[in-house]
């Protein structure tokens, strides 16, 4: 017969991290279509696509943060606009044991991965009701996104820890209106 295992606060064995996604949202949505209709004819061929993505995060309690995931795309054609969306998608994350050394890389890195499938799907839904194709996104390299806002944080002589953001850089579409 074999005894249970020992409970880990007995132990003094280090506690495994726990995240737990509390609620995502949409909090800030905005489709502009300035020149419809004739935007939706399609003369001149394929829109230059300008996208923007920005990550940010804040701590909310002592164990939840949120994290917004700002996603933004420009179509111009020539020296028109066709369209412009803009999104903010958030999510309420609680985090237990995790150090705050892992805790900065978890919230601008993980936390957006698990965003960025629904944010996507959003601005995709908006572009195509605005009129368009679906507005396809690739997926981003996040913990790219993240070494570049350490390095910009470094050159500026930032500082680490509390409230992060923004990361930011541009992803092709792989769809385009």
């Amino acid at each position: 017969m074999t005894d249970a295992p020992a409970n880990p606060e007995q132990t003094g064995a280090p506690q495994l991290p726990q995240i737990r996604v509390m609620g995502q949202y949409v909090k800030d949505l905005s489709f502009e279509n300035p020149a419809a209709p004739n935007s939706l004819r399609g003369a001149g061929g394929q829109p230059n696509i300008d996208m923007g993505i920005d990550v940010r995060a804040r701590a909310m309690e002592a164990d939840a943060f949120e994290v917004e995931l700002a996603l933004s795309a420009k179509a111009t054609r020539g020296e028109d606009t066709v369209f412009i969306a803009e999104l903010v998608y958030g999510g309420l994350f609680q985090i237990r044991n995790l150090d705050e050394r892992a805790r900065d890389p978890f919230l601008l890195i993980e936390c957006p991965r698990i965003l960025f499938p629904f944010a996507r799907r959003i601005l995709s839904d908006a572009t195509r009701d605005g009129g368009f194709p679906p507005l396809m996104l690739e997926p981003v390299d996040f913990a790219a996104l993240y070494r570049q806002q350490l390095a910009q944080r470094q050159q500026a002589g930032g500082q680490g820890g509390g409230e992060s953001g923004p990361a930011t850089g541009g992803t092709p579409p792989s769809g385009t209106a």
